[in-house]
């Protein structure tokens, strides 16, 4: 499922078990996010579902919830 895919996505580059990505991940709760990563999260995310993000998405996508929204912009489902 598509929820999968962003945990993989972001356990990858913030380099943290699958299990601990979920709600409440945030820069806040993974202390590897900085913005050298944020910008490695955009670019994987991009490549994973094969989509381009605007400017103004990427600088506002700072949360797992965030993610979900923006991708669902993007027709992404998540059921």
């Amino acid at each position: 499922m598509n929820e999968d895919r962003i945990k993989k996505v972001m356990s990858k580059v913030f380099n943290v078990d699958e299990s601990s990505v979920g709600p409440n991940s945030s820069p806040d709760t993974i202390e590897n996010w900085d913005s050298l990563k944020h910008m490695q999260l955009i670019l994987a995310l991009e490549e994973e579902f094969k989509i381009e993000f605007t400017p103004e998405e990427t600088v506002d996508i700072l949360s797992y919830p965030l993610i979900k929204i923006t991708l669902e912009s993007h027709g992404i489902s998540f059921n």
